[in-house]
């Protein structure tokens, strides 16, 4: 049965933690506050007087999962930290976490049941614990009647306690409990305190390019719950295996015009939700988004007959254009279109799933001494199959000027294939 939890009012345990101070059960040495050793007095309380910390980063993403769910207002939790109802939820978060097994590391419960309390809880004045949520809510769920703390100094500020909380995460034995949302926002939270991404790497033991990463990742995890799943703040849905991805998507769009890296975001976007159609993982893919997108997306217009090339007043009458060269405007917009729309998505997804593998395909092809008699056997496999008594008379034209084009490249081919022949028999 879950602990059923009960506010104690925060006058009063101001008040009771005051009084325990003055008669303390000892001090313990603290490294993480105000970058100096601290002496931290010891006190022991009744477990129902100290309460969850709601900016807590490790339960950020759950947090948000129930705000979307229960359409609640954005700072929920925030506003909510001493009513009992958003403390319950709270503790049930805690509770999950706590019980969720990372690796061969036992479950807090276990070791609370084997040894009791070995590590103090650390809270504040006001008796809000700022670090050992999830060992409270397991000490709660054991049944334990008495919970041994460390308390800050009164004056200890709400972006202090979140240095602490940084310099916690910054530990090995700690930083695993964070999922890679939780840390992002951790490192939102010290960035719109006026940390520069150098002193955060600094603080957080990492390197600034991995803080800038961190953010970045954020910013298009937003992107993608906000503009493509319609699902703004529904962490969860990012949690767990996409966030490679979404670090790994700002290095694959750089440098690229707005149209493609609109493209590349439309491509990941689309293989991580439908990773069970692919072989391997979505990362294997990177090539595909990064630098091979453009070829992706024009062999999937190919494929699915659908213009990504804006027409001109002065195009002929079928449309029809090749390009000999030079820059060409681009529009994805119709094949993202096809993706979203639910009429021809399924479609439209087979198809990029295809042409991904295909750019993947020829590329890896380039680096085979038999690259250029692959792709010469598979552009005929594609001409043999072509059934012209199926096709509609207004493509008639457009095919003349395709075939055209493919037997001036034939005849070119020919004269390379016949020189390069003739340079290795040594012949005229």
């Amino acid at each position: 049965m879950t602990f059923s939890v009960k506010v104690v009012p925060r006058a009063d345990r101001e008040a009771m933690i005051k009084k325990q101070l003055e008669n303390p059960q000892g001090d313990e040495d603290f490294y993480d506050f105000r970058s100096q050793k601290s002496k931290l007095k010891v006190i022991r309380v009744d477990i129902n007087l100290p309460v969850y910390r709601m900016e807590n980063f490790r339960t950020y993403t759950d947090q948000k999962e129930y705000i979307a769910k229960e359409k609640l207002d954005a700072d929920y939790f925030l506003k909510g930290q001493e009513l009992q109802s958003v403390q319950q939820k709270q503790h049930d978060i805690l509770k999950k976490l706590s019980e969720t097994k990372k690796g061969t590391v036992p479950l807090i419960g276990d070791v609370l049941q084997k040894d009791g309390q070995r590590e103090r809880l650390l809270i504040s004045s006001t008796g809000v614990v700022i670090n050992g949520n999830r060992r409270l809510s397991a000490m709660r769920e054991l049944g334990t009647e008495y919970v041994d703390c460390m308390v800050l100094p009164a004056d200890a500020t709400a972006d202090e306690i979140v240095d602490i909380e940084a310099n916690l995460q910054a530990k090995s034995e700690t930083k695993l409990d964070y999922d890679w949302i939780g840390d992002a926002q951790l490192i939102n939270r010290l960035v719109n305190m006026g940390r520069s991404p150098k002193d955060i790497a600094e603080r957080l033991n990492r390197t600034k390019a991995d803080i800038e990463n961190s953010l970045q990742a954020l910013a298009e995890a937003d992107i993608y719950l906000k503009d493509w799943a319609d699902a703004p703040g529904e962490y969860s849905r990012v949690r767990d295996d996409a966030g490679q991805l979404f670090k790994d998507l700002p290095k694959l769009i750089a440098g690229k015009d707005q149209a493609l890296q609109q493209g590349s975001r439309v491509i990941a976007w689309t293989l991580f939700e439908n990773r069970d159609k692919i072989q391997g993982r979505v990362y294997a893919f990177n090539a595909a988004i990064g630098k091979l997108a453009a070829d992706v997306l024009e062999r999937m217009s190919e494929e699915l007959d659908v213009s990504i090339t804006p027409s001109d007043e002065d195009d002929d009458e079928s449309g029809f254009e090749i390009d000999f060269g030079g820059e060409t405007e681009v529009d994805y917009a119709p094949l993202i279109e096809h993706l979203r729309d639910d009429e021809t998505k399924d479609d439209a997804i087979e198809a990029l799933v295809e042409a991904c593998q295909a750019a993947i395909d020829a590329q890896v092809g380039k680096n085979s001494t038999k690259a250029a008699l692959k792709a010469i056997t598979q552009a005929h496999s594609k001409l043999v199959s072509v059934d012209i008594s199926t096709a509609a008379p207004d493509t008639y034209h457009g095919m003349q000027k395709q075939l055209e084009s493919i037997a001036t490249l034939v005849a070119k081919l020919h004269e390379k294939v016949k020189d390069a022949a003739s340079k290795t028999t040594g012949g005229g």
